[in-house]
């Protein structure tokens, strides 16, 4: 009987934030995701549980939040092993 070549795939799914019916929806978040670099340790979890898909991915670097979708739901922050990432109010952010 001759042998069976099994084909492995890399069926890896990913979607992007684009712009939905609800518009630009980072406009209307509370609380905003600030990630500390010195806690960083580029694990990605943030990325891989986010569940908007606004945390970027950069070898060998910080991650980079896409504040124009991201929601401020703390997803990232509550998953992160690190503690790096802290949920601030947006306000602090608007005043600058």
């Amino acid at each position: 009987m001759a042998s069976q070549k099994t084909k492995v795939f890399d069926y890896t799914a990913y979607s992007l934030p684009t712009e939905g019916s609800a518009g630009l929806t980072g406009s209307w978040r509370s609380k905003r995701p600030v990630i500390v670099d010195a806690k960083c340790t580029k694990c990605n979890l943030c990325w891989l549980y986010c569940p908007e898909g606004t945390i970027i991915r950069v070898k060998g670097k910080i991650p980079i939040v896409d504040l124009t979708y991201c929601k401020g739901c703390g997803v990232c922050a509550k998953e992160c092993p690190s503690r790096a990432i802290d949920m601030e109010d947006e306000s602090k952010w608007l005043s600058r």
